[in-house]
Parts: structure tokens; sequence; C-alpha cells
């Protein structure tokens, strides 16, 4: 970058945490280079009685002079934006503030790097409402993670794709002999045993007849999550999830969450039965 394109490398005290007069009333600083994103965010958020927009920037360096004078509780930052895009500047960002990538790059790569360099959450154009988008701005302020349903898909993937890390206390090491009947290795060579989710990107959605989001939520619970987590991450309410749920288990005949998933992964007895 040219020397205009840079962040200065000025030392930057840690955010101190939020004053008791200001736990609720959130300042916040918009970072985009569309001017009609900018004034769109900008009359959205100002138009809430707990929220005001201190300040507007073109790209990443505007963002940090704007943050280092007006010291906002939450910064909204595009990635692509000429000059310094959002990426760059997030590491100069996030001690100020916590930062909340809202943009329409949806590339996991872009996602993880985000993360990686201390985004507290990452929202896509398109896939949120504005009360979402309200919501989750007073949610980052607290410390609490959003993520759009691309995103969160992105996050998923990657943890999916990466080398494990060691587990403590030798968890996931317990010999098969332990058990009644030998337990099978997905991941051994040759083995033909797939989750019934990943045999074709459809199979599973289709043969349970699952809408778009009922698939979805079913990969969240397979993953592991509670109805808050699924919740927070598909921008609905746990009162929602909780009746997505309920058509989800009717639809797969299941009656617990840890049996809906073996179905839904093909680690079920049955599940492959009527796979030809």
């Amino acid at each position: 970058m040219t020397p205009d394109q840079t962040i200065p490398h000025d030392p930057v005290e840690p955010t101190e945490p939020i004053e008791a007069s200001r736990r609720t009333h959130l300042r916040v600083l918009v970072a985009d280079d569309n001017p009609v994103v900018r004034a769109g965010l900008t009359a959205l958020l100002s138009g809430r009685e707990d929220i005001t927009v201190v300040a507007e920037a073109t790209d990443g360096r505007e963002a940090y002079e704007a943050a280092r004078r007006h010291r906002p509780d939450v910064i909204l930052l595009d990635v692509r934006m000429p000059g310094v895009d959002g990426i760059s500047a997030l590491p100069h960002l996030v001690p100020i503030a916590p930062v909340l990538m809202l943009t329409y790059s949806s590339e996991s790569e872009i996602v993880h790097e985000a993360l990686r360099r201390g985004a507290g959450g990452y929202l896509v154009h398109g896939e949120f409402t504005a009360d979402q988008l309200i919501a989750a701005v007073r949610d980052i302020g607290s410390g609490s993670a959003h993520f759009t349903a691309s995103a969160a898909g992105a996050v998923m993937a990657g943890l999916r794709s990466s080398k494990p890390a060691p587990l403590p206390e030798n968890l996931g090491l317990s010999s098969a002999t332990a058990y009644d009947a030998e337990i099978p290795n997905p991941h051994s060579q040759g083995t033909s045993v797939k989750p019934l989710s990943q045999l074709q990107p459809s199979m599973a959605q289709s043969r349970y007849q699952l809408s778009a989001r009922e698939a979805e939520i079913m990969e969240l619970i397979a993953s592991g999550m509670n109805n808050q987590q699924i919740a927070a991450t598909c921008f609905i309410s746990e009162k929602t999830v909780k009746n997505h749920i309920n058509r989800i288990f009717a639809k797969l005949h299941s009656t617990s969450r840890a049996e809906a998933a073996a179905k839904w992964l093909g680690t079920a007895p049955d599940s492959h039965g009527d796979l030809r």
C-alpha cells in the first residue's frame, strides 16, 4: 500500500469497560464506502433511542481515525473499500471497540480471516432484517457474537475441514473393544460410509422433506448447537427454533436431538435402508 493507504501504528490503549451511564446507550461508527449504505445504516440506527451514530467513514483509515477520536462502543465495518480495506483495518480497530463486519462479501476465506483478526461478528447484506441488525449491534456491544446464515456456514465448513487439535485427557481415543460391537471409523481407508447429509447435497433434505430453513437448523442441531445458539446464528427467536425442531422431529420420526442427528448424519441403524 502507498503511504496514504496505511494506518499509523500509534499505540492504542485497550478498550475500557463501558461506563455505567453508557451501558444502555450505544455509540456506533459506520464504515462503508457506499454513501447509500452509510446513509441507510445511519438512519436506521439513529432511529433507536439507545443508539447514536457518532461518525461515518469511507475506508479503513478514516474508520481508525474516527474511532480514535470518538471512541465508539461498536464499529460496523465493510470489507471491500478503496484505500485501506476492512480486513486490513481490523487489527487496528479491535483494540478500540468491538467490530461487526457488515458486508456483501460472503466468501469463506474472508469470513475466516475477519474472525482471525478479531471481528466479533459477521453479517452479510440480504440475510437479515432491520430488527435483526439492531439486535446484532446491541449484542456485539455486550460481547456476544453474531453471524448470518452464509457466514455461519463458512465457519462450520472451516471447522469441519480443519485438522483437529489434540484433545485433553485422551478424549476420543477410547478403544472400540470396550463395546460389544466394533465401532466403524468413517475416516478409515476404503470405507464407503459417509454421513447421509454428505452423500449428495440435498439427499438428506429431500429424503425427509425438510424445508431449506429446517435443513439449516438440522445441520446446526447435528453440530451440537443448543436452541439459544441456533436462534442467534439464524437471527430468529428461540420460540421459532422450537417450532422448527418440532416439525423436524415429526418428519424424521424422532423424539430427541440425538436420534434426529443420528438419522440426519446417517449413523442410525436404518439410515441407509432406502438409499439405492
